[in-house]
């Protein structure tokens, strides 16, 4: 069955996707997404509203520096907007004065081994100006090719997002001068984008009020990823589909994001700031809380006319943003259909393969976490990482139980990925879902102490092996014979007299001693239920 056919006709143009995917991400702290083109929809209603102005394009300053075409692979960008209440922390605006509406535009690269219209390699670190070929340079003569597993992956994406996919769609050029970008003009799209509509849901933490909250994408389109200059110096739903890796430290992902302010009640928005160059959600928290305070208090003094619209970039050393370039309007890049492309029409059977085929999606594996009767915080843990939550399913089909597991994994497993620098899949490699399983089911059932157990954990991290092989072999097996155990507490109690006569003279607290040493000598083999029991009967029994 072909993926998707393509149906000669004008070409409209929809938003911009590269030949890797962008899709827009949740606000950090907000209650919806704003789009550069077809902004923000409000987070309760879900309207979408128009903006007069786009992205702008790269600055066009002359640079020293040595310039590299990136591989230009498809992205898919997605846009979404949201009305956040005036914060009141660290000097922000009042929340009786104002409040922000912010928009975060997200450029997602697929994973594809080839760019989006030419069939050179698409490698992130490949040496620059290597996979470069006459379209990619936009030679006379060169035609762009569509490659259809950039359109899956959109696709992909766009159903995930719980977006409208068209069944129709478009290219377009967006035209506008860089030194990266060689050709003069993006393929993107803009009037008619590949899915729009859509919305994200979000579990909140308890520290941020619990609850979930649903956010707005406007929509999200396919461009070519434009390319990218080099200068002498330097999700969880695109992972989860598999259509890209989300690393924002090598540019796989890459947001923008939109501020404006204006006081509380006012229905217009405020003049729109974009802001660009942030490396990590932290640093666009720290951009959006800025720019809040930064236009807040311009507004309070009367300068409302100092705010402009422009793109400004995020200083991670001074914590600030500043002034880039002013922002062009959507008629400075002259859109126009893309002449060489036919129109993308997308069959339904096609659509719904892809949907049949779309793995459960991070919602869904919250909701069923739920029903296990996992606190909302273990469940914000277990599914915000696809293997790690696929080591956790890995671990309950073998058997175990979910808060157990749960427990295990949250707990002594992080640490030691942590500690010894490993990834999930290599943990997995070594020690599989299953021995953890068989090592919680030894515990459960008596055979081993929970002490034994994390014992047990580092040998089977590091080494692999079977856990019940492993308690057998070093003769590890618990300690549940009643004699075995009287006899342990009864040593314990003669070897240490002196605290037995302070414990009952009225010094309680030493029962913990007691415990630690009966386990001492057990080898932390004894049963600590039994032993706690004979325990106290001797203890309390009269001298």
């Amino acid at each position: 069955m072909p993926f998707a056919t393509c149906a000669a006709g004008p070409a409209l143009a929809p938003l911009s996707l590269p030949a890797r995917t962008a899709a827009s991400a949740t606000a950090a702290r907000c209650g919806a997404f704003a789009s550069p083109y077809y902004p923000p929809s409000v987070l309760a209603c879900s309207l979408p509203r128009a903006d007069p102005t786009a992205a702008a394009p790269p600055p066009n300053e002359s640079r020293a520096a040595a310039r590299a075409q990136r591989p230009r692979g498809g992205r898919i960008r997605a846009q979404a907007v949201s009305v956040a209440e005036g914060q009141t922390a660290e000097g922000s605006a009042s929340e009786e004065e104002f409040e922000a509406v912010i928009g975060i535009e997200t450029h997602v690269q697929l994973s594809t081994d080839t760019k989006a219209f030419c069939s050179c390699p698409s490698r992130y670190g490949a040496p620059p100006n290597e996979h470069v070929c006459a379209t990619c340079m936009g030679l006379p003569g060169a035609l762009p090719v569509l490659n259809g597993a950039v359109v899956a992956a959109a696709v992909r994406l766009g159903l995930a997002l719980q977006c409208r996919v068209a069944e129709r769609s478009k290219f377009d050029r967006k035209q506008y001068f860089y030194p990266d970008l060689p050709k003069g003009y993006q393929i993107s799209q803009f009037d008619e984008p590949l899915a729009s509509g859509g919305h994200v849901v979000v579990d909140m933490p308890v520290e941020a009020g619990g609850g979930r909250k649903r956010f707005g994408v406007t929509r999200a389109h396919l461009e070519e990823d434009a390319g990218k200059s080099l200068h002498g110096g330097d999700g969880s739903q695109v992972r989860y589909v598999g259509v890209g890796n989300g690393n924002m430290a090598e540019g796989s992902m890459r947001c923008d994001v939109n501020v404006s302010v204006r006081p509380r009640g006012q229905e217009s928005f405020g003049t729109k700031v974009e802001v660009k160059n942030m490396n990590s959600f932290r640093d666009m928290q720290r951009a959006i809380d800025f720019e809040i305070r930064r236009q807040s208090s311009l507004l309070r003094d009367g300068r409302a006319h100092e705010i402009v619209q422009e793109t400004r970039l995020w200083d991670e050393g001074t914590q600030q943003t500043a002034p880039m370039r002013s922002k062009e309007g959507l008629a400075d890049y002259r859109y126009f259909p893309e002449p060489d492309l036919p129109a993308l029409a997308l069959s339904q059977p096609f659509l719904e393969q892809l949907r049949a085929d779309l793995p459960e999606l991070p919602e869904q594996r919250r909701r069923r976490y739920e029903a296990l009767g996992l606190p909302m915080q273990d469940v914000l843990v277990l599914a915000d990482d696809k293997e790690f939550s696929d080591y956790f399913d890995g671990v309950l089909a073998a058997g175990a139980d979910a808060k157990a597991a749960a427990n295990w994994l949250m707990g002594d497993l992080t640490a030691l990925l942590k500690a010894e620098r490993r990834s999930v899949a290599g943990m997995a490699a070594v020690m599989p879902p299953s021995t953890l399983a068989e090592l919680i089911a030894l515990i459960q059932e008596g055979t081993i102490s929970g002490k034994i157990g994390k014992e047990l954990l580092l040998v089977l991290f590091m080494e692999g092996g079977s856990a019940r092989k492993l308690v057998e072999a070093k003769g590890l097996l618990q300690i549940s014979d009643e004699a075995v155990i009287e006899r342990l507490v009864d040593e314990v109690l003669a070897g240490n007299a002196k605290q037995l006569e302070q414990y009952r003279a009225g010094k309680t607290k030493l029962q913990g001693f007691f415990t630690g040493q009966v386990m001492k000598a057990s080898g932390g083999r004894v049963n600590p239920g039994l032993m706690n029991k004979i325990l106290m009967k001797k203890l309390n029994a009269p001298p």
